[in-house]
């Protein structure tokens, strides 16, 4: 099963949230209608700036805590690298 790890938003430059799912339309989905109640939710991170693909959830799972001990610029650059406009991503899932 694939695996994504993904961060969230609230504005550029902004909070991030780092994580992990098997289905990443669906959690994006869960984060902007604030069904999952917790630190996404609490700052308001709906925006999906940045997300990555693995073959499985393992290797995403790794990864996902590998970033979560990143200096914050890193993520930032990370973000950047990417989507250097900070946009939605979100809508380019389907």
């Amino acid at each position: 099963m694939a695996g994504y790890v993904y961060i969230v938003t609230n504005q550029k430059n902004g909070t991030l949230y780092i994580g992990v799912t098997s289905d990443l339309e669906r959690r994006i989905y869960e984060h902007r209608e604030g069904l999952t109640p917790g630190f996404a939710w609490k700052y308001g991170c709906t925006r999906l700036v940045w997300y990555e693909e693995h073959w499985d959830i393992g290797s995403a799972i790794q990864r996902e805590k590998s970033l979560k001990r990143w200096y914050r610029q890193w993520k930032v650059d990370l973000v950047e690298a990417m989507n250097p406009g900070w946009d939605d991503l979100y809508l380019t899932l389907w």
